[in-house]
């Protein structure tokens, strides 16, 4: 929207006077300003940072052009956006591409140091896990009557699946990549329960408030997830992981490791969203790049088998998620006007595809 355009490059002018120089012929806007900022030959390095559900298009299109990407989480709000993503992933390896992800909990020490405690054998054999984003409401945007449906979505993109693809993929992926991640796998099958109980009203969309998963990991543990946007309610951000030595946690307060082989992260660190910008412009520079995007690709895939299976009530395989489902939450076009969305979802109604 060019009032986002004109906004973004009034304060990044303000903040970093001498080192912001985008001339009018460069600002741009509107669904296809992605493939005017890829056709910049000066261009080398693209942030995609669009509501999650525009990022497999943006994705491809920046490897196409030869650009290496800072790719936001999550990177896709449907399995058909999973496997593109995937894809685009393997062609910017093979064009020797940097793909960073902005799953910064892989890029700060604290966590870091902790999975090399873990995988190390720390804590033992893991037994079982829990993670946690819990918290309060956020943003939202009111409907003016003079604006589209598509604009208004668009601008108040966190409540609708096709552009955020629920708060339990938007944001609390960043949880269950931390628990992949002690794992050293995917979630075999999942089981999900959820509701919307609080933001009921019209401009919260067709999104849950609440979710509750279990998944399941190829060795039988079992992991407890929840995720929770509600006002007033006991908040808590945090992954827990049980061995058979030990406990490894992490809050936002306190990295540590208590049991047999207890441990505290008390060293300095950088800011992570620093750090993975550090990490993604040394590779490039070093001619080793990066390349994160199947992986948070898979990630994002666990956290929309969580959403899928608490909208329907139905069990979730991976292998089925990855081969076989079919959704695409995409609209029908990509222009202002009308855009109806999918009603809120009703497990045991809700069709699974």
């Amino acid at each position: 929207m060019p009032d986002r355009v004109s906004s973004a490059l009034e304060r990044l002018t303000k903040e970093f006077p001498n080192r912001v120089k985008v001339p009018a012929d460069r600002q741009f806007h509107g669904f296809d300003n992605y493939q005017k900022v890829c056709a910049v030959s000066d261009v080398n390095l693209i942030v995609t940072a669009a509501p999650p559900g525009f990022r497999p298009i943006h994705f491809k299109a920046a490897i196409d052009a030869g650009k290496h990407v800072f790719l936001e989480k999550p990177v896709a709000v449907d399995p058909v956006g999973v496997r593109s993503v995937i894809a685009t992933s393997e062609l910017a390896k093979q064009k020797k591409l940097a793909v960073v992800t902005g799953t910064q909990r892989r890029h700060q020490k604290r966590y870091l140091e902790l999975m090399k405690r873990i995988q190390d054998g720390q804590i033992g054999e893991i037994l079982s896990a829990q993670c946690y984003w819990n918290q309060g409401d956020l943003w939202v945007k009111e409907h003016p009557a003079e604006m589209s449906e598509m604009e208004w979505q668009c601008r108040n993109w966190l409540y609708f699946s096709w552009l955020s693809g629920d708060h339990i993929v938007e944001q609390h992926v960043h949880n269950i990549d931390v628990i992949n991640w002690a794992m050293g796998a995917m979630p075999k099958n999942v089981m999900g329960m959820g509701g919307r109980q609080v933001r009921v009203a019209p401009q919260y969309g067709n999104i849950f408030d609440h979710f509750a998963v279990e998944f399941e990991y190829p060795n039988g543990v079992r992991v407890a997830s929840q995720c929770r946007q509600t006002k007033g309610c006991h908040e808590r951000v945090e992954e827990r992981i049980v061995g058979t030595k030990g406990v490894a946690w992490s809050t936002s307060s306190a990295t540590r490791i208590t049991g047999a082989n207890p441990w505290t992260f008390e060293s300095d660190e950088i800011n992570p969203y620093v750090q993975e910008h550090i990490d993604l412009i040394a590779s490039i520079r070093a001619g080793t790049p990066l390349n994160e995007g199947k992986r948070i690709a898979e990630t994002t895939m666990s956290a929309i088998m969580g959403r899928m299976s608490a909208y329907t009530g139905r069990m979730i395989s991976w292998d089925w998620a990855m081969a076989k489902s079919m959704l695409n939450l995409s609209p029908a076009k990509y222009e202002l006007g009308p855009n109806p969305v999918d009603p809120v979802a009703v497990p045991g109604f809700t069709v699974l595809i």
